[in-house]
């Protein structure tokens, strides 16, 4: 279930910054939209886990979704 979470996030993701909340949000739409069940707490942990391997990068506190961001790394 991660990949599939991973690749949805990496999918909203652009080369410049975008709120996490946004990301998150639009996250749970498209899960929604499949009929699949999500949290948005995984959905915030999937994006640390992605933060923490590199394959995004973040500013700000990514506790408080409204007020970081993440980018595709350059």
């Amino acid at each position: 279930m991660n990949s599939e979470v991973d690749l949805l996030i990496l999918s909203f993701a652009r080369v410049q910054w975008r709120k996490v909340a946004m990301i998150i949000s639009q996250a749970l739409l498209e899960f929604r939209r499949r009929g699949i069940d999500a949290d948005e707490y995984a959905v915030a942990g999937r994006i640390r886990a992605l933060v923490e391997d590199g394959r995004l990068e973040a500013q700000g506190n990514l506790l408080m979704w409204r007020f970081s961001e993440v980018k595709l790394p350059d």
